[in-house]
C-alpha cells in the first residue's frame, strides 16, 4: 500500500517510465574556449526558459500546475546561481554539464540535510531543472513518449513536473511513484486533473514491469500487479458502479441543498489554491467555506502581498459573486512547507504555529490582512483567524486587523470596511467558552480535524495512534453542540468546515448546522445525504447520538439508520 492523493479506480497494462539520470560528461577545456562552453551553456538555459515559458501557457488555466513550472523557471532565472555555474567553468576549466551538475548537487546536498518534508520534495524541483538544461546541452529528447500506443497505468521513480507535462493526458490511466507525498508534484497533477495516484509506494518500479496488468484503488492506495480472474472481475464491476454513481450524483448539481421537508442548507468547498474554486463551482459549491491560505508558501517560501492578493482576486474572479471565506495563515505542525521558523519544534502541534507565529511575525501577518482588505472590495470577503484558544486572543488579532486598516486608510488604499470577522473553533478551549468568543466575531467555523485531536490527545496524522482519533467521541459531540448553542444564543453564524461535515453531516443538522464546507469532490455526496432525510429525522438522530456513551456506540447505530 502506498498514500492515496487522487481517487478512483483504474485497470490497465503498466508504462514504467525511465528515469535514471543523463550521463554526466566530464572533461576539462583550454582557457581559450571558456568563453565559447559558457555560451554553449547559456544558449542551453535560453532554450530551458523558454519551453518552461511555454509550458506555463499551455497550463494557465490549471493554475497550480502552471505555478510549478513558473517556479522552476524562477530557478534558472536565478543570477546568482548561473553566476555560480558559470564562474565553475571558467575556474576549474570544466565542460558546462558537469560544472552544472557540480553546482546543482551542493544545493541537492543542502535540501536534503535539512530533514524536513517541503525540502525533501524540492530536491526534485532542482533534479528537474538540471535535467532540463542537461537536455538542451546534450542535444537529448524528452523522455516518456516512448512506448506509448495505448492507454497506460503511468509507473515511476517518481513524476517530474516535466514528465507529466508532456506525457499525453488522454492516455494516462493512473499514476504509481515510489516516492512522494500528498503535496508532491505528482499527488498535484493527479487531483487537478481527477486521474487516480497512489504515491510513496517504496519499490513499485522494482515490482512491476511493462505490459503488466494492474489494478489502481486511489481511494485505498492499493496497488493489485496481475490480478486473478475473480479480483479483475470484482474491480471491473467497481468501476462501472463508480462510473454509474458518479453520474447520478452529477444529476444532483443543479439541485437545491435542503432536506425533504424543505430545510435550507449551505453547502460549501475548502480548498487548498484559488484554481480549485472552478472544480468547485463545478461541483456545486455555493462559495467557498474554507481558503487554506498557507499553501499560497507551497510554491514561494517567501510570498509577497502582491502574491497574496493574485491569490485572492483569481478566486473571487471565478467566484463571480459567491462568498469566498479566508483563513489566515495556519503555518506549522503538519504545513511548515520548509521554514527555519520550525526546524527542531519538539511537539508542533503544541507549538508556535498558527495564529501564534503571526502574533510572532507581525509583519507577514500584516502582509496577508493588507491583500485580503485589498480584496475585499472586488467581491463577498470574509476573514476567519485560526487556532484562536482564548478572548485575549481575538482581541489581540482584532487590534492588529485594525491597525492594518489605518494604515491602508493613511495610503488612501479601498477595503470594505464591513469586512466580517470569524474565528475557526479548533482548540477545546475555545469551544468551552464560545459564550465569551461570540460577543467579538461574526461567525464561528468548526474545524474539527484539530478539535478532535486536541481533545483526545490523538496526533491526527501519527499512524500508531490512528485508532485513537475517534470523530464520533461523546466529548466531540459534545463541544461541538456547545459551540452551536452558544453561536444561536448570542445571533452569530456558525458553520463546520472539518472532515466530520461528509461523514457525519444528518447528525450535525440535527444539532442545529445549517452551514458545512467540505473537499470539493465529495459535495455531491454530501448533498446527496443532506436530501435524503427531513429535519425531524435529523433531530432525533443526534438526540440519540447525544446518549451515547462511546465512539463505537455511535458508529453502530449510525450503520443501523443507514440500513434502514
Amino acid at each position: 500500500m502506498g498514500i492515496p492523493v487522487s481517487s478512483g479506480i483504474a485497470i490497465g497494462p503498466a508504462l514504467v517510465l525511465s528515469s535514471g539520470p543523463y550521463p554526466i560528461p566530464q572533461y576539462h577545456i583550454a582557457q581559450d574556449i571558456v568563453e565559447s562552453e559558457q555560451a554553449r551553456y547559456l544558449a542551453a538555459v535560453q532554450h530551458a526558459i523558454a519551453e518552461l515559458a511555454k509550458i506555463e501557457s499551455d497550463t494557465q488555466t490549471l493554475r497550480d500546475i502552471s505555478i510549478i513550472f513558473m517556479g522552476h523557471r524562477f530557478i534558472i532565472e536565478d543570477t546568482g546561481m548561473q553566476e555560480e555555474i558559470l564562474a565553475k567553468i571558467s575556474q576549474d576549466l570544466v565542460n558546462a554539464e558537469y560544472a552544472l551538475n557540480d553546482v546543482m548537487r551542493k544545493h541537492r546536498n543542502k535540501f536534503q540535510a535539512l530533514h524536513s518534508k517541503y525540502h525533501q520534495e524540492r530536491v526534485s524541483d532542482l533534479e528537474d531543472v538540471e535535467n532540463r538544461i542537461l537536455k538542451h546541452l546534450l542535444g537529448q529528447t524528452d523522455r516518456g513518449r516512448e512506448n506509448w500506443d495505448q492507454p497506460a497505468v503511468l509507473v515511476a521513480r517518481d513524476l517530474s513536473p516535466s514528465q507529466t507535462a508532456i506525457l499525453p493526458q488522454a492516455k494516462i490511466l493512473a499514476f504509481l511513484t515510489d516516492i512522494g507525498g500528498k503535496t508532491s508534484h505528482t499527488a498535484i497533477v493527479a487531483r487537478t486533473r481527477g486521474i487516480p495516484a497512489i504515491v510513496g509506494l517504496g519499490s513499485v518500479t522494482s515490482q512491476i514491469i511493462n505490459g503488466d496488468l494492474v489494478i489502481v484503488d486511489g481511494k485505498r492506495g492499493i496497488v493489485i500487479i496481475a490480478p486473478d480472474k475473480p479480483t479483475l472481475e470484482k474491480y471491473e464491476r467497481q468501476k462501472i458502479q463508480e462510473q454509474i454513481r458518479r453520474q447520478k450524483l452529477q444529476e444532483l448539481v443543479h439541485l437545491p441543498v435542503e432536506t425533504l421537508d424543505g430545510h435550507k442548507i449551505t453547502l460549501r468547498a475548502n480548498i487548498e489554491d484559488s484554481s480549485e474554486v472552478l472544480l468547485a463551482m463545478a461541483n456545486g459549491a455555493e462559495g467557498i467555506g474554507l481558503y487554506r491560505t498557507e499553501f499560497i508558501y507551497l510554491h514561494n517560501p517567501d510570498p509577497d502581498e502582491e502574491a497574496h492578493f493574485e491569490a485572492y482576486r483569481t478566486a473571487l474572479q471565478y467566484l463571480g459573486g459567491k462568498k469566498l471565506i479566508i483563513r489566515t495563515l495556519d503555518l506549522g505542525a503538519d504545513k511548515d512547507f520548509g521554514l527555519d521558523d520550525f526546524q527542531g519544534e519538539k511537539n508542533p502541534f503544541l507549538g508556535c504555529r498558527s495564529i501564534r507565529l503571526c502574533f510572532e511575525k507581525i509583519n507577514i501577518f500584516k502582509k496577508q490582512l493588507r491583500a485580503i482588505l485589498r480584496a475585499s472590495l472586488l467581491g463577498r470577503v470574509e476573514i476567519m483567524f485560526p487556532m484562536i484558544s482564548s478572548l485575549e486572543e481575538v482581541l489581540r488579532a482584532k487590534a492588529i486587523l485594525e491597525e492594518t486598516k489605518q494604515e491602508l486608510t493613511k495610503a488612501n488604499i479601498g477595503f470594505d470596511p464591513r469586512l466580517r470577522v470569524g474565528i475557526m473553533v479548533e482548540i477545546p478551549s475555545a469551544a468551552i467558552t464560545a459564550d465569551l468568543l461570540a460577543k467579538e466575531v461574526a461567525f464561528f467555523s468548526i474545524g474539527t480535524n484539530d478539535l478532535i485531536q486536541y481533545s483526545l490527545a490523538v496526533d491526527r496524522i501519527n499512524p500508531r495512534v490512528a485508532s485513537f482519533y475517534k470523530p464520533a467521541h461523546p466529548a466531540i459531540f459534545r463541544l461541538i453542540k456547545q459551540t452551536i448553542d452558544a453561536a444561536y444564543e448570542n445571533n452569530i453564524k456558525v458553520s463546520m468546515c472539518g472532515e466530520m461535515s461528509s461523514e457525519f453531516v444528518i447528525p450535525l443538522m440535527g444539532l442545529g448546522l445549517r452551514d458545512f464546507s467540505v473537499t470539493s469532490s465529495i459535495i455531491s455526496e454530501v448533498k446527496e445525504l443532506i436530501r435524503s432525510v427531513t429535519m425531524r429525522e435529523a433531530r432525533q438522530i443526534s438526540a440519540h447520538i447525544l446518549t451515547c456513551s462511546t465512539h463505537e456506540q455511535t458508529i453502530e447505530y449510525l450503520a443501523q439508520v443507514k440500513k434502514t
